[in-house]
């Protein structure tokens, strides 16, 4: 399912055996506002009853400072109510953002959406 989070950004929304997987679509517009990623993304784990999400960020090519503390948020949220965040599909420059300001640990990226269900061998930063 596609669904509209701001003019410019869109997700796709699939749901699985006790996950959601939300796949990010950024606007072709580098320069594009921020807005809150946590809060909507939040809001659709809410309406779908479920605590334990799959954010597969391969058409995002690089984590802005902006998004990454939306997944801060987004990751705190989260596990206050018991549930679980993993990232996949990462890009390089991604990675290093993630690990420069020190969240890998909490922010373990997978090569594909069923290794992060199954949380096996997550990627470390180069």
């Amino acid at each position: 399912m596609l669904l509209e989070l701001a003019p410019e950004w869109s997700m796709e929304l699939d749901r699985g055996p006790d996950w959601i997987f939300i796949r990010l679509r950024p606007p072709s517009d580098k320069n594009a506002a921020e807005f809150p990623i946590a809060e909507k993304i939040h809001h659709q784990l809410e309406q779908a009853f479920c605590h334990r999400l799959v954010l597969e960020l391969d058409a995002v090519p690089h984590l802005r400072s902006w998004m990454i503390g939306e997944l801060v948020r987004l990751h705190k949220r989260i596990t206050t109510e018991g549930g679980t965040l993993r990232l996949c599909g990462l890009s390089a420059a991604s990675e290093k953002a993630l690990a420069a300001c020190r969240l890998f640990d909490h922010f373990p990226a997978f090569a594909n959406r069923h290794d992060a269900v199954m949380g096996c061998n997550p990627r470390k930063p180069r």
